[in-house]
């Protein structure tokens, strides 16, 4: 119970955060593929460079693969709206969704920056819904609020609770 809770609460906390930024600048800085980034995040606390890292390079790669697919396959086309059947908008879009997500996958892979949400951060940019490159740089940014804000956390709770809690000793050996 005291497990669902608290990370229910810090997952709120982290998107808080980001909704305070969203809500103050007006750009997106809250997106669908980042609520299963912080789910991930206030589950499993631990905070480790290398996996900072991964999650931001990883929505990167799913940024970056779903502006070029979106570019080269869609570009202008947009899923507002479900497209007609067998319409070239909705083939155009299809196409960019699955490229991306092909490219995404195997960009994560290679580079070792696997983390599953970013499958939905290219589809989100491959399907028209943030295709600007201010956009991609904004899911980045929000991306590198999120694990910074959580690397802080840590940071305090570790100098408040010392390396006693059990959950943070194992780590340390």
């Amino acid at each position: 119970m005291r497990r669902r809770v608290g990370t229910s609460l810090y997952a709120g906390l982290l998107f808080t955060v980001l909704g305070a930024i969203a809500w103050g600048t007006g750009q997106p800085f809250v997106f669908p593929s980042l609520g299963p980034s912080a789910f991930l995040i206030a589950f499993d606390r631990r905070s480790e460079r290398d996996r900072a890292a991964r999650i931001v390079g990883s929505h990167l790669i799913g940024g970056v693969a779903g502006f070029a697919a979106w570019w080269l396959i869609a570009s202008g086309a947009s899923l507002t709206a479900t497209p007609p059947a067998f319409s070239p908008g909705g083939f155009r879009l299809a196409a960019s969704a699955t490229v991306s997500l092909v490219a995404t996958s195997w960009a994560m892979i290679a580079t070792d920056a696997v983390h599953a949400p970013a499958c939905a951060t290219t589809l989100i940019v491959s399907l028209g819904l943030l295709p600007a490159p201010i956009e991609v740089a904004t899911i980045v940014a929000s991306v590198t609020v999120l694990v910074s804000v959580h690397a802080g956390v840590i940071a305090v709770f570790r100098r408040v609770a010392g390396e006693a809690h059990p959950l943070y000793r194992a780590e340390n050996r």
